[in-house]
């Protein structure tokens, strides 16, 4: 329930709601919902100083109630960094 409810949220945000994809992963101290959304989108998904972001997480928090949810924005564009000299 809780990733679709994120997922509605996020697909009325971004312009390509078909790239919007929710990974639900339980951890030892709750749950996870990863959030992937189209590279041009992450911005509009984070917004302005994280706001955004951290309004989605406080819906989701209330949704949850007492359970333990974690909501992580995945950048999909970045590469890990190589060695650097």
């Amino acid at each position: 329930m809780l990733a679709d409810a994120l997922e509605h949220l996020v697909q009325g945000i971004v312009s390509h709601p078909d790239d919007v994809r929710i990974r639900d992963r339980e951890l030892r101290h709750g749950r996870m919902l990863e959030v992937r959304v189209h590279p041009e989108d992450i911005g509009k998904v984070i917004g302005r100083q994280g706001r955004t972001a951290t309004a989605l997480r406080t819906v989701i928090q209330a949704l949850a109630g007492r359970e333990q949810i974690r909501v992580d924005f995945v950048d999909v564009d970045r590469r890990p960094a190589r060695g650097r000299r």
